[in-house]
């Protein structure tokens, strides 16, 4: 028997997590397709919608994130384990107690340790971040909220029943898409192009995702499109994506994003690209 539809949610907190554009996004999934690819898979939020709602059940995902592709492998392969670490962590919800986890988190090569740690930060340091400063360490601040909690039980084997159809690579994008066939669905969702000089927010891996990559998505965007993949990608709505993607459909969206510290500025736009024709 399946988990109950509310278990299928992410096991992590995410910066610019789809949850809240699940039912824009839903509007642009083809009706019929093979394979499923996510290049930047993040939290897996419309993975996760798509497998519940029975219209996936092959998948390719990858991300530059290693920690986070660690942990996906752990729970497709060891959920039972993770669920136990985790269980086990001698951490609450204290400034003291997170920065002991985050010391710990950093300094240890436990695959397993590290996964049940990224749990832990993530849920308790602030607005769910992953960043690394230029040492590759994980420097997100205490979160300092009132009741936070880990997933349960149920929705880490929710998660590894969908994992279990997924082939999970830590690659490029570029390389990750470079299988997908016609008829198969697409999905980027890459970190943003920033709107203004200030609002790159984050340094999700000792890289960056420049113009540059920006750039060379586009390419790799086209090259779908032209080969007859249902490929959908959601950016900011700024004017360099927007002149980018002039050739292709765009929607905008109103979107709410809490990374800002002024509550003033967390709302936004972002725009879906579709590069292909719907029914």
């Amino acid at each position: 028997m399946g988990s109950p539809l509310s278990q299928y949610r992410p096991v992590l907190k995410w910066a610019g997590g789809k949850r809240q554009l699940l039912s824009a996004l839903e509007n642009h999934v083809p009706k019929r397709f093979n394979r499923y690819y996510e290049p930047f898979v993040g939290a897996g939020a419309l993975l996760l919608h798509l497998y519940s709602s029975e219209l996936i059940s092959k998948a390719v995902i990858s991300d530059m994130n290693a920690d986070l592709i660690a942990l996906y492998s752990i729970i497709k392969e060891d959920p039972y384990s993770l669920i136990k670490a985790l269980q086990s962590l001698p951490f609450h919800n204290t400034r003291e107690d997170y920065y002991r986890a985050r010391d710990l988190f950093n300094g240890t090569t436990d695959k397993l340790q590290r996964a049940a740690l990224l749990i832990y930060l993530n849920r308790h340091g602030f607005n769910g971040l992953y960043r690394v400063n230029s040492r590759n360490e994980f420097n997100v601040p205490f979160g300092r909220y009132r009741n936070p909690t880990l997933p349960s039980r149920e929705i880490i084997l929710a998660f590894h029943r969908v994992l279990k159809s997924c082939t999970i690579y830590l690659k490029d994008f570029e390389e990750t898409v470079r299988s997908a066939k016609e008829g198969d669905f697409v999905y980027l969702d890459p970190p943003y192009m920033p709107v203004s000089k200030t609002s790159s927010f984050t340094s999700y891996t000792s890289g960056a995702f420049s113009r540059k990559e920006q750039m060379r998505l586009f390419k790799v965007f086209r090259d779908l499109s032209n080969r007859g993949v249902y490929v959908v990608e959601s950016n900011s709505d700024s004017e360099f994506i927007r002149e980018l993607y002039s050739e292709f459909k765009v929607g905008e969206f109103k979107v709410r994003r809490n990374i800002n510290s002024d509550a003033g500025r967390r709302s936004g736009r972002e725009v879906i690209i579709i590069g292909y024709e719907s029914d």
